[in-house]
């Protein structure tokens, strides 16, 4: 008796199955690690005031790394050296940014010792956090080449497993300090340390491969003009994303920064849910881009991006006035309520304009001249928040106004801006 015959399954639908998968395992490994994270925040009962802003001071300098650009940089030239069978390459090139962050490390870590006294004084800290932080900068530098590594050749299995090994580790480690060992800050800057290297760790193991194979010399003016836009473009992107909290930190009292600190905690988690479908896309399209394939990928991942910040803004805005009591003190909810809808607002087209963005800088043809837009958004970003700072909430509504000019300015290179007379979104 004769089997039934089947259709044959479409290259396109397995591409959007294994898409879905995998773009919800990595949302998962996000929501998971972002709730420790979170978590870590609720800490904030057991500690004297002060003590939490130090603490978002040390997490928003990290935040300040060029984490993003690092991580998509290499996400691109690995996604491409696996399609274009040069993992030679690859290897020197991987080796090659690592001495360069290595020693830019070096280099701030001379100047920390050299001025020690008067950033200890300015920013209200101790010594230690100061040096704890310098040292979770050094692992913020190394642990994005593996992340890039990883996400590049499409393992998101160990991304996401790395991703939450450094928020469960990091709660941990924090919960302990400060509930048993009572360091407070201290302890919890301590966590941030220990969660990224044991990150840094699953990074490095799962991605070895890579990094170990033997090095091939490699064009270094082509790769420059390659690399360039996306660190540009990125870099600007990730100025948007965490810059507020320093800003804050320098301009208000260190209860005041407390309270920020706490509604930028919650607001970040739209970030968090929405992030790991542009992470997919990614890699994807540079495969797709550098075997000249056809993909509508952008369009599926901008609208579900778009549904999902925003019905998270409205159900954290709703939720505001019962999920604010549980998570802080009594004194902090009046505050973080009347943050929260701002901040949220404000995350909302930042969001979609990471889709976008990485659409754009995704892809072989990628041009210098909307990264450098991009980045002169983020500068008149930082340049507006030196002025414009009078209270908390004009802080986050000049962030509002730069993230949707950002949008603006991604759809415009997006569907708007041509060059050969044709989109750069049609390039690929």
């Amino acid at each position: 008796m004769l089997a039934p015959k089947t259709e044959p399954v479409a290259p396109e639908a397995i591409h959007r199955e294994s898409f879905f998968r995998q773009s919800g395992w990595l949302m998962i490994a996000n929501v998971a690690g972002g709730f420790f994270m979170w978590a870590v925040h609720l800490l904030n009962k057991k500690i004297p005031p002060g003590q939490y802003g130090d603490f978002g001071w040390s997490l928003a300098v990290v935040m300040l790394v060029p984490t993003i650009p690092l991580q998509m940089v290499l996400a691109q030239q690995t996604a491409k050296a696996l399609a274009t069978n040069r993992q030679g390459e690859l290897a020197g090139l991987f080796r090659w940014i690592w001495l360069i962050t290595s020693g830019v490390w070096l280099f701030l870590a001379a100047l920390a010792l050299i001025f020690q006294q008067n950033l200890v004084a300015r920013l209200q800290i101790a010594p230690s956090a100061l040096w704890i932080t310098l040292a979770i900068v050094l692992l913020s530098l190394w642990t994005p080449l593996f992340w890039g590594l990883l996400q590049g050749k499409q393992n998101f299995l160990w991304l996401g497993w790395s991703m939450m090994s450094n928020a469960l580790v990091r709660f941990t480690a924090a919960a302990c300090a400060v509930l048993i060992l009572h360091t407070y800050a201290i302890g919890m800057i301590t966590g941030v340390f220990l969660g990224m290297a044991v990150a840094g760790i699953f990074g490095a193991w799962h991605s070895r491969s890579l990094y170990l194979a033997k090095a091939e010399p490699f064009d270094g003016r082509g790769l420059l003009r390659q690399i360039l836009p996306l660190f540009i473009g990125f870099l600007g992107f990730q100025a948007l994303f965490t810059a507020d909290t320093i800003f804050v930190k320098a301009y208000f009292s260190r209860v005041n920064a407390d309270f920020y600190v706490s509604g930028g905690t919650l607001s970040r988690a739209l970030m968090w849910l929405v992030l790991p479908l542009a992470s997919v896309m990614f890699p994807r399209i540079v495969h797709s881009a550098a075997k000249s394939e056809k993909t509508d990928l952008m369009s599926l991942v901008l609208i579900g991006t778009a549904v999902l910040a925003i019905a998270g803004a409205i159900s954290l805005t709703v939720l505001a006035p019962w999920i604010v009591p549980l998570a802080y003190k009594d004194e902090y909810a009046p505050v973080v309520r009347l943050l929260l809808p701002w901040y949220v607002s404000a995350m909302v087209p930042l969001a979609v304009a990471n889709v976008l963005l990485n659409n754009l800088l995704a892809r072989p043809a990628s041009m210098l001249v909307p990264s450098l837009c991009v980045l002169a958004v983020a500068l008149g970003y930082l340049s507006a928040l030196t002025r414009f700072h009078d209270s908390m909430v004009m802080v986050l509504q000049v962030m509002g106004v730069a993230n949707l000019l950002l949008l603006a300015v991604c759809a415009w290179f997006t569907w708007g801006w041509k060059k050969g007379g044709s989109p750069v979104v049609d390039e690929a």
